[in-house]
């Protein structure tokens, strides 16, 4: 009984954590709308970094979902060289965060 108890707990828990896969397809459409194609590409170097290395730059942090859609958002520079990468305002919370899930999960 213990362990039939396990594996639901255990099987509960694995169906319950949210898995966000990399839809590349639907990246693109996201990085198209917002005009980040102007300098990111996924897999080569444009202006901007290669989403690949983005991801893995944040592989396994805390927040770094949030940490980077604030990023798109706000702009910087210093992270990735003396490039500058200008603020996104129009780019809405919601895609923000959906293009991070989505660069964060690629490999």
């Amino acid at each position: 009984m213990k362990r039939l108890s396990a594996m639901l707990l255990f099987f509960g828990l694995v169906c319950s954590a949210k898995v966000v896969h990399a839809d590349t397809e639907k990246l693109k459409v996201l990085l198209q709308r917002n005009n980040c194609t102007a300098c990111h590409m996924i897999d080569k170097r444009k202006y901007g970094p290669q989403l690949i290395e983005v991801a893995e730059k944040y592989a396994g942090q805390a927040g770094a979902v949030k940490k980077l859609a604030a990023k798109i958002k706000a702009g910087g520079s210093g992270v990735w060289g003396e490039d500058m990468m200008p603020p996104q305002a129009q780019v809405s919370d919601a895609d923000a965060i959906t293009m991070a899930e989505y660069i964060l999960a690629l490999k």
